[in-house]
């Protein structure tokens, strides 16, 4: 009997949770206060950009009219950011549940699927966008009671009902609170710098998403058959790495004119050679893993023996590039957008720094809050970079 209660304790070794690779560095990087801090400072970023018509916008949350509460905010919603709220709202779901990262994946895409699909049949804002008559209502006493949001200025709004709009830094008298001042046409530039970044974080994270696509593609086939294959895939990588990005970008708004979309496709298709290295040395050195040897020997389509075996044991090196990447991406669009070659129209944290020293004096809030949210962004990417780094050292693990 005491036999069989020995026999049936399961031992302490079996009860330990058993990480691969790549999931032992996620864990022992943010262990790391660095990666923590950069971790929440994108963590907030993310929610602002995601929420930024609730927190920033010059169309009230509610109001009431002869008794009628209608909701001016909703209504103004775009198809942009009723996927933004549904991606966020579903990945935050998939957090909490016990799914493996394939089906999250799937369930992720197909819900922005089905919100892109529905939302273009049924989301449909005004045309023509009047800030100012919210507030001519409000100052007739035209309205029953409004509800604003914490900042009651949208990002191209001019306030051109003021008459007397400009730069303000941020300590002017006057009736209406810029915390961050005003830019050069009267916008409010705490407004802008929240609606900016839903472009830092869209060029960030879209770019280095087609530049890691393209090349775990590349660098696993040259990794996996070595030989003729790894030598044509090598020299395909010296030339991408001999095209400045930069001038490329330069040209390609010169002829084609000023796209995001653009932006991140260029950044993307000339950003892949170093993940390509990162994976090609990854997979020589697994290629000859038991593991791998006994996928191939069951006859495991070449998809599932790369992408399902091989993949996860070799990619936090790439995790690592991924993150510095980000950083550059964010760093190309703000370059532009500096030399006054950005989005037309749309806020930018480059385009805003470009406008501190436009004029003939120096806008020292123009440079300030634009120029430190740069800073931080690229900052908090790159300490989770350097932990990410620290974790995949042999070295510095077993200190």
């Amino acid at each position: 009997m005491t036999e069989l209660n020995s026999n049936s304790q399961p031992s302490a070794s079996s009860t330990q949770t058993r990480y691969s690779f790549t999931q032992r560095v996620i864990k022992d990087t943010f262990t790391r206060w660095g990666a923590r801090i950069g971790l929440a400072w994108i963590a907030i970023l993310t929610v602002v950009a995601v929420f930024a018509p609730f927190v920033a916008s010059s169309f009230p949350w509610l109001i009431s009219q002869s008794g009628v509460v209608t909701s001016p905010l909703l209504e103004h919603l775009s198809l942009a950011d009723v996927t933004l709220l549904m991606t966020f709202f579903t990945a935050f779901f998939l957090c909490f549940t016990q799914l493996n990262l394939e089906k999250k994946a799937i369930i992720l895409i197909a819900a922005v699927i089905i919100t892109l699909v529905a939302g273009s049949l049924t989301i449909n804002p005004p045309k023509l966008s009047i800030y100012e008559h919210y507030r001519t209502l409000h100052q007739q006493g035209d309205v029953d009671w409004v509800i604003y949001p914490p900042i009651p200025f949208s990002a191209q709004d001019y306030l051109r009902d003021y008459g007397d709009t400009g730069l303000e830094h941020p300590l002017s008298k006057n009736d209406r609170r810029h915390w961050f001042g005003t830019e050069e046409n009267g916008a409010d530039v705490l407004s802008r710098m929240i609606h900016a970044s839903r472009i830092a974080l869209a060029i960030g994270f879209i770019a280095t998403g087609i530049a890691m696509s393209i090349g775990i593609v590349i660098g696993g086939l040259m990794g996996f058959f070595s030989g003729k294959v790894d030598m044509i895939g090598m020299r395909i990588v010296e030339v991408f790495e001999a095209i400045p990005t930069l001038f490329l970008l330069l040209t390609f708004v010169a002829f084609f004119g000023r796209s995001l979309y653009l932006m991140m496709v260029i950044i993307g298709i000339t950003g892949w050679t170093g993940y390509a290295r990162y994976i090609r040395a990854e997979f020589l050195r697994l290629r000859q893993q038991d593991f791998v040897q006994a996928a191939i020997s069951l006859g495991l389509p070449l998809p599932s023996i790369l992408f399902r075996h091989m993949l996860p044991n070799g990619i936090a090196p790439v995790l690592v590039a991924a993150s510095f990447g980000v950083a550059s991406a964010i760093l190309s669009e703000a370059t532009l957008s500096f030399l006054g070659l950005g989005l037309v129209g749309e806020p930018s944290w480059g385009q805003m720094l470009n406008q501190a020293v436009k004029s003939s004096s120096f806008n020292w809030w123009m440079a300030a809050f634009p120029g430190g949210a740069i800073f931080l962004t690229v900052f908090a990417y790159n300490l989770i970079g350097e932990a990410m780094r620290d974790a995949i050292d042999p070295h510095l693990h077993k200190s």
